[in-house]
């Protein structure tokens, strides 16, 4: 017997059942490929960073290739004197910052115990009488009751009189086998942490080769740039129909806004790690220099990046000072860079190019970090969100022109 239709309800909520599931589906399918992509991330990291370092200081310094070849120079002359300027930079930071930058890390990591016992004595004296809950956790130590010699003298007086045995009557059989069993499960871990410090050692080779090899590719990257530009489409692995060119769009699309990404956050991120040194300096901030090429690298994470060092710089004027002026400097000099960073910085350097709201930022920055781990989840969320962006407003916001 056939069952009847259902009614205009049911067939509602069939509906409506139907579209969740599709939604669950494409969001878990969306967190596969991502989960996934941070896996070959993690896999082949030895390969891509080196290029990823070299694609986006190509995109830095091709704008200046540039101006050196409309100068009547060769793309490969032009190209020897961007690198021999960029040398010359160097040579400056390194003979003028980096010497300070590393004499402030050592002097901040021999105080790291004296900062721990200021901070926790200001936290006492803030608040002498802590909660019940700190309490529990953190219990004040407490002084050991004074022993009665007296009448313990006799017992003291029996141990003290109690000599050890000799060592050759404490030899026994099952000492000798325990000691046997010992030494046969500690040499397999020996030899285990040994392999892992030679591949720890081979890794630190891999690293510096890859550093090495930074420089090679940024040359022949800038070098070859005109050729990739208009012949990258015939390596596609498509034939030429509507579908090449639909993709041979959405890819240059994408493209752009990694360009204006990379290019942009990087003198963004230069920019406020000078104004966050200048400003640390002006207050008397210690280790001004070394907070400020902390923000070159934390504030390539939006937001993020700026919280974790506003704390880390609040610790430091709390525990140097002990007074409520210096943080309130510190916050004052966050306050001022991140004003001309939100109102001049950022619009005349990336302007609108990667068209994301403040709030999808920050969601993309929290689901990078949990989904690709660390630092690269953070600075890669952003670009992906914007890829996705390309795609949702190409296929699913706007309607196809004609």
């Amino acid at each position: 017997m056939p069952l009847p239709p259902p009614s205009a309800k049911q067939a509602r909520v069939i509906w409506l059942a139907l579209a969740g599931l599709a939604i669950a589906t494409l969001v878990v399918l969306l967190a596969g490929i991502v989960w996934g992509l941070g896996q070959l991330l993690q896999i082949f990291s030895p390969v891509l960073w080196p290029l990823a370092i070299a694609g986006v200081l190509a995109c830095l310094l091709d704008p200046v290739v540039d101006r050196f070849e409309r100068r009547g120079l060769s793309r490969a002359k032009a190209i020897v004197c961007v690198f021999g300027l960029a040398a010359v930079i160097l040579a400056a930071v390194f003979g003028s910052v980096v010497p300070q930058l590393v004499s402030e890390t050592r002097q901040l990591v021999k105080r790291v115990p004296e900062y721990s016992a200021k901070l926790k004595s200001r936290v006492e004296h803030w608040n002498p009488t802590p909660p019940l809950l700190l309490q529990k956790f953190f219990p004040r130590p407490v002084s050991p009751e004074p022993i009665d010699i007296a009448t313990n003298g006799e017992a003291i007086a029996t141990a003290t009189t109690n000599q050890p045995a000799p060592f050759s009557e404490t030899l026994d059989p099952k000492t000798v086998q325990a000691a046997k069993d010992w030494v046969a499960k500690v040499l397999p871990q020996i030899g285990h942490w040994l392999f892992g410090q030679v591949g720890r050692v081979a890794s630190w080779f891999g690293f510096l080769a890859g550093l090495a090899l930074i420089p090679v590719y940024v040359f022949y990257l800038l070098l070859e740039r005109r050729g990739i530009e208009s012949q990258w489409t015939d390596y596609l692995p498509v034939a030429d129909s509507r579908f090449k060119d639909e993709l041979v769009f959405v890819l240059r699309a994408i493209n752009g806004y990694l360009v204006a990404f990379f290019r942009g956050q990087v003198l963004v991120a230069l920019c406020d790690a000078v104004l966050y040194t200048a400003g640390f300096l002006i207050i008397g901030l210690p280790y001004a220099i070394l907070i400020g090429a902390s923000a070159l690298v934390l504030t390539m994470i939006p937001f993020l990046g700026a919280i974790t060092l506003c704390i880390a710089a609040l610790v430091i004027a709390v525990v140097q000072y002990g007074d409520w002026l210096h943080p309130l400097l510190v916050l004052a000099v966050f306050g001022v860079v991140q004003t001309l960073e939100g109102l001049v910085i950022s619009p005349r350097i990336m302007g609108d190019r990667v068209g994301l709201h403040p709030l999808a930022i920050i969601i993309a920055v929290m689901a990078g970090t949990a989904l690709l781990g660390g630092l690269l989840g953070g600075v890669l969320a952003i670009p992906l969100t914007a890829v996705l962006r390309v795609l949702l407003a190409r296929y699913v916001w706007k309607k196809r022109e004609s």
